[in-house]
């Protein structure tokens, strides 16, 4: 091929791709304005069309509860999504067709800030309804999980769930004999003793000791509350670790074992409804295409090790991050 056959092939595949960006843009317009007349869309995508009938609206937490991030054009929105979720029950207690919360619980733990924020929402919506909440738990509902579970009035487990990590965590890497070994040395400038903590002293640890006492006695009393036990009765419990559906159950710590349609079911008979209603991610024709495109694409070393250097941050290099994990 000659370079003005070379250059005419380039200019179809972009006249080409461009007609479907085109495209797919115009379809997306179309259906954005077709959902706004339909229906609410939430923080993240989410399209909220509930039925103009008696329904029971299913929460679900799924994944680390932790902020929610906003995902790029690139990207659709995957796990848990907080800001999208506590618009959800803002919504529920407005809604006069909603009987009840199923809260759906997959989840290992997260942050103490925004698992205290979703456990008092949903208190929330109790107390402004008067409808109950039912809790089910999938996989996992440890930690931040159960934390968040204490909303609801009665907790079903599947039969291999685990459950329990009543506790608090905060944690971070010691990379002083790496940095030596690199050669870098590290220096900070500051206005007290215990501004920097890269090197933690006898005192900062008895410091930061403090504050994760603090909340590990906010979640005894939250667990204690929902469980309709005394404080000392959650701390023989709540040393840390995890229990199955049966031991969890043998303990107080939940009412029964099933399976997710049993559960449901029995939900259903008690509110009079067999009406299930969640939210469902309003992901646009054009996100899908550049997200698949985003998959195809190889990562390069630096992406790599950034990446990597950022699932260890959030697994906790930094010693301020709270974890109910």
């Amino acid at each position: 091929m000659n370079k003005k056959q070379i250059g005419g092939l380039i200019l179809a595949v972009v006249l080409f791709i461009a007609t479907g960006v085109i495209s797919v843009l115009t379809n997306v317009t179309a259906q954005n304005r077709l959902a706004d007349v339909a229906g609410q869309i939430l923080t993240g995508g989410y399209e909220l069309d509930a039925p103009a009938k008696d329904y029971i609206a299913v929460v679900k937490v799924e994944g680390t509860i932790q902020q929610q991030a906003s995902p790029s054009l690139f990207e659709t929105a995957e796990g848990y999504q907080h800001m999208t979720t506590m618009e959800y029950i803002d919504y529920l207690m407005g809604d006069s067709d909603n009987t009840g919360i199923l809260l759906y619980v997959d989840s290992p733990g997260g942050t103490v800030y925004e698992s205290e924020e979703l456990y008092q929402k949903l208190n929330e919506y109790k107390d402004a309804t008067g409808r109950p909440i039912w809790g089910y738990m999938a996989h996992y509902a440890a930690s931040g999980g159960y934390y968040v579970s204490m909303a609801a009035d009665n907790i079903y487990a599947n039969p291999n769930t685990v459950t329990g990590s009543i506790g608090v965590i905060m944690a971070g890497y010691d990379l002083t004999g790496l940095y030596e070994k690199l050669g870098i040395r590290y220096v900070s400038i500051t206005s007290g003793a215990n501004k920097d903590s890269s090197q933690l002293s006898e005192e900062q640890i008895a410091i930061y000791q403090t504050q994760v006492d603090e909340s590990y006695g906010r979640f005894v009393d939250i667990v204690a509350d929902g469980r309709g036990m005394s404080a000392e009765e959650v701390k023989k419990l709540a040393d840390g670790r995890t229990y199955t559906a049966k031991q969890a159950e043998e303990n107080g710590l939940i009412d029964n074992i099933s399976l997710y349609e049993d559960m449901k079911a029995d939900m259903g008979k008690e509110l009079g409804t067999d009406v299930f209603y969640e939210l469902k991610s309003k992901t646009s024709a054009l996100t899908s295409l550049l997200s698949s495109v985003k998959e195809i694409v190889p990562k390069s070393e630096a992406q790599v090790l950034t990446e990597t250097a950022g699932e260890k941050e959030n697994g906790g290099l930094m010693y301020y991050a709270e974890q109910l994990r």
